[in-house]
């Protein structure tokens, strides 16, 4: 049982004025007038209010010495979560030449009461102008089978942009390019006869897609005003991080596909090919994966005064972990050294140029000296020569919360850059948490303590994997159901508090955060124990109620709180009995609606509730009403739009 954090002194205010009071006969007899509209006794009220500040302040020395001893065991506070989004930049023209916006330019919101929130890019992004090589059809049937338009379409000959009549899904029209496109803006302008007669010029039975070198990607359609390659457009495609070569139908090319789909129930198909005229390619724009960080530049740190355990601290923190380029050198008369960053000494030599960086606080730690038990001393770690100076080449700041910011946010360029006339981010930034408190520490360091570093038991699984990331709110871990079957990892990301019905896409799992978790279970996971990690199933559930208000009660306030609270408890993060998410695998009825709704003020009964099954993607309920939703040990449920009928 740990030992409780003492209160070193619990007198209160008053306590003090009563104390002060009773001393009043003693020291001055004279003094008999201790009413509240005395001097004196205002003089008493005056010290005891600063005596309570003052032992207010000593009561916080037991969590400064817990987190002490917890960082005498290697335990630290996490530093705050990094948020991330894709920046795309537009181009004022298409141009012939490469356009390069380097890695580190800033893009800030723009706008708000508040500061600036600014998010810096992580690489370079060159956009370089598109070869088109190849153009040719497939059929479904024989994807190898392939027809090519290059030349005919070059000539001036109109061809089908698919083999089939009436077109097949799964048929093709395939664009073959020298080069990758990796993270560009692609607009093909379309010179076509409206020959694809049948479909819904709005809502085309088109999927656009990329090869990554290993796999299809589907690709976002920015712009489409080509009515699915029936008449002259633009089509604006955005293509993914990865753009990898391939070798289809006996060319090799990285390849773009307009692949036929299925329409969705109740829309018409392609009942005979569209036929282009004329295509060609540009590079529009380009997207690059920016955080909400700043760089700074190389920083001196001090000089060493040769002795062991030397600690340093960079002008700004926190910082989050380093990039390739951001490292710590010594400069010494022997030289200029870089210094490799490990997690703790417990493995370096003597001679080992090996540092702790602390992210947190932006401590930078060299090795210490340790007595062993035989007398000698042994240094965990090389010593940095006496006068030599310490330095960092650069390093990065930032992280928080505040970096969630909304789509089309970012918008306001720090600096000009060549040729480019907007930017934005098309979607929300998301990763951003605060550091860890004092209380979330005082609660994991123990658990720790008592664990280890092996993912033995499905705690162990939970523990570690929350332990990998504070951009991770829940981990829940299903052991597997039978021999040979993979140990699953469920992650439920951390986003901002809930302020409204939460987005499916918001709660994906990303996937630089997947490899985060992935380093961390690799190496503490059981030999011959297979780990995978994705997100819960997320079960949409829809509530439908009928509430009576107390007489004389707003009817939209008492529903507009009924909704909220129904939100809150029903939320994967924040809701559930102890308000820490709505717990895996625990079924919904009607009769728990109902009693939260009644618990709250302004509802005087509810006499009716059902609960509805909801399809997230396409916004709609499923099915008749139930009394009760089930609810598998792999889900959670997610709210959506809910019908609070109060009267």
């Amino acid at each position: 049982m740990p030992l409780p954090a003492p209160t070193l002194d619990d007198r209160s205010f008053q306590d003090l004025v009563d104390q002060a009071k009773r001393a009043i006969p003693r020291h001055c007899p004279e003094w008999t007038n201790h009413n509240l509209n005395d001097p004196g006794v205002a003089l008493i009220e005056l010290f005891a209010w600063m005596s309570e500040q003052l032992i207010f302040r000593l009561n916080q020395v037991p969590d400064r010495l817990y987190l002490h001893f917890l960082n005498l065991v290697g335990i630290e506070p996490f530093p705050p979560g990094v948020a991330r989004c894709d920046l795309t930049f537009w181009l004022s023209e298409a141009l012939e030449h490469d356009v390069r916006v380097p890695g580190g330019s800033q893009v800030a919101t723009a706008g708000g009461s508040g500061p600036a929130v600014v998010f810096t890019t992580v690489d370079d992004l060159v956009m370089t102008p598109p070869r088109l090589t190849h153009l040719f059809t497939t059929v479904a049937s024989d994807p190898n089978d392939a027809w090519d338009i290059t030349e005919p379409l070059r000539s001036g000959t109109p061809q089908p942009c698919f083999r089939s009549v009436p077109a097949v899904p799964g048929d093709a029209l395939n664009l073959g390019f020298e080069d990758s496109l990796a993270g560009a803006a692609v607009r093909l302008t379309v010179g076509a006869r409206a020959e694809g007669i049948g479909i819904d010029p709005s809502n085309p039975p088109l999927t656009w897609r990329a090869w990554t070198g290993q796999e299809w990607h589907p690709l976002i359609v920015h712009r489409d005003t080509s009515g699915g390659l029936n008449r002259d457009g633009e089509i604006v495609l955005l293509m993914p991080p990865k753009h990898g070569s391939g070798t289809f139908a006996g060319r090799r090319a990285y390849w773009v596909q307009a692949v036929l789909c299925e329409p969705e129930p109740g829309w018409p198909e392609y009942q005979r090919p569209p036929y282009l005229t004329s295509l060609t390619v540009d590079v529009v724009g380009g997207t690059a994966t920016a955080e909400h960080v700043e760089r700074l530049p190389g920083e001196i740190l001090g000089r060493s005064d040769g002795q062991p355990g030397q600690r340093f601290h960079t002008g700004r923190r926190p910082t989050p972990a380093r990039r390739p380029g951001e490292q710590v050198v010594v400069s010494g008369t022997d030289g200029v050294h870089p210094w490799t960053e490990v997690e703790d000494f417990a493995s370096s030599g003597p001679d080992d140029r090996h540092l702790v960086w602390v992210s947190s606080t932006g401590e930078i730690r060299f090795g210490p000296a340790i007595r062993q038990a035989d007398g000698q001393i042994r240094r965990y770690g090389a010593v940095p020569p006496e006068g030599a100076q310490i330095s960092v080449t650069g390093y990065r700041v930032g992280g928080g919360s505040a970096g969630n910011v909304g789509a089309r946010t970012l918008v306001a360029l720090r600096s000009p850059l060549p040729y480019v006339a907007t930017v934005t981010n098309r979607l929300p930034a998301t990763g951003g948490c605060a550091p860890e408190t004092i209380e979330e520490v005082k609660i994991r360091g123990p658990l720790s303590l008592r664990t280890g570093q092996r993912a033995v038991t499905a705690a162990d699984y939970e523990r570690l994997t929350r332990e990998s990331s504070p951009r991770i709110a829940r981990a829940h871990c299903v052991p597997p159901e039978a021999p040979g079957l993979p140990v699953r990892i469920l992650i439920v990301p951390r986003l901002p508090a809930l302020r409204g019905r939460r987005d499916l896409d918001d709660l994906a799992l990303e996937a630089d955060l997947a490899d985060l978790v992935t380093a961390v279970l690799e190496p503490r996971r059981v030999v011959g124990t297979r780990v995978e990690q994705s997100t819960p199933y997320f079960q949409g559930v829809s509530v439908a109620a009928l509430i009576r208000s107390d007489p004389g009660r707003n009817v939209a306030v008492v529903r507009q709180a009924a909704e909220l609270a129904v939100t809150a408890w029903l939320d994967p993060l924040d809701g559930g009995p102890q308000g820490t998410g709505w717990p895996f695998g625990r079924d919904l009825t009607g009769a728990a609606v109902t009693n939260l709704l009644e618990g709250l003020d302004g509802v005087a009964a509810v006499e009716e509730v059902q609960l509805f099954e909801y399809d997230l993607r396409r916004d709609e309920r499923i099915g008749a009403p139930r009394d009760m939703l089930a609810l598998q040990p792999d889900s959670l449920f997610l709210p959506a739009a809910l019908t609070l009928v109060t009267r």
